[in-house]
């Protein structure tokens, strides 16, 4: 069992705060993202897992042992990083066996290691080429399997497709998603990106200024954020905010709309409103179209409604 427990755990540099006294549980097996824009907390968090950080107060367990005392050798974990750090003096087959040498392992068991692996990111065919003769993605598969390699409780991936292009990282993305489901590791999985963290996540944890504000399903976190942030942050489109104002008989004056609401105290609040949700309707809106953007399967109009973009 390889259960992630990350218990009031906070790092301070100086009189900064990087990370705010943060709980989270990763369950066994989970794939675990941790999303939000650059300087949000993601990789101190993921480094202090990893043990390359050390945490200002709070404690790191996996797999029921305490271990944010411990250095990154003695935590059962693996990690992948957005540089591939493939050596390239060795083969594909030396790069991957490198670390099962380091632990001592008897050479039939490297080589079980390395065909299962190698088998599982499809570059079996690779195996006697140098780092020089790979493209940016096979370099990458290579990085994967040498973590898969290790057998370890835990993988920690930082920003691992970020170096590779779109359509590449479209297929590393599946690949990477059939793999690490298929070894059944436990996985933290760090990005800016918002796509990777829906398309890869069993959970995604949304990070923002040193805090998580949410972590649940990807469906969760999308069709019910927590906060303005996550409902901000997460969509492409983002969703539409739009001030609403309180009327004498208790509904709210939206865009010059009249339309029912939750009950509150406030006499302005904002209505949140994803732009798939937008249907015609009998009535209409003044708006004033600023942008046209026609994407093939769907066009992208934003609009000037009452002075704010829609």
């Amino acid at each position: 069992m390889a259960e992630i427990a990350i218990k009031q755990v906070a790092k301070r540099f100086g009189g900064f705060t990087a990370l705010h006294s943060t709980d989270l549980t990763i369950a066994d097996q989970e794939f675990m993202v941790l999303l939000g824009a650059s300087g949000c907390g993601k990789t101190t968090l993921l480094r202090i897992v990893a043990g390359l950080e050390t945490p200002s107060q709070g404690e790191v367990w996996i797999g029921g042992r305490r271990v944010d005392h411990l250095p990154p050798r003695d935590r059962g974990i693996a990690m992948v990083f957005q540089n591939y750090a493939v050596f390239p003096h060795l083969t594909v087959f030396e790069n991957i066996a490198f670390g099962l040498r380091m632990k001592k392992l008897p050479q039939q068991e490297v080589e079980r290691r390395v065909t299962r692996t190698t088998e599982l990111m499809h570059i079996e065919q690779l195996l006697k080429r140098y780092s020089g003769q790979l493209s940016g993605g096979q370099r990458q598969r290579v990085a994967v399997a040498r973590a898969l390699a290790m057998e370890p409780d835990v993988i920690l991936m930082d920003e691992p497709l970020s170096n590779l292009d779109a359509l590449l990282r479209l297929e590393m993305r599946a690949e990477l998603k059939g793999v690490l489901a298929a070894s059944k590791t436990t996985t933290i999985y760090v990005t800016h990106d918002q796509v990777e963290a829906m398309s890869l996540a069993d959970r995604i944890a949304v990070m923002y200024q040193g805090h998580i504000v949410q972590a649940a399903s990807p469906v969760e976190v999308y069709r019910n954020p927590a906060a303005r942030f996550v409902g901000s942050f997460i969509g492409n489109p983002p969703m539409n905010f739009i001030p609403a104002m309180k009327t004498a008989n208790g509904s709210w004056t939206v865009a010059g709309l009249t339309l029912p609401g939750p009950k509150s105290d406030k006499h302005k609040i904002e209505f949140a409103i994803r732009p798939e949700d937008v249907d015609a309707g009998d009535e209409g809106l003044h708006a004033t179209v600023r942008v046209v953007e026609p994407l093939g399967p769907h066009t992208l109009v934003t609009c000037d409604v009452e002075g704010g973009l829609f």
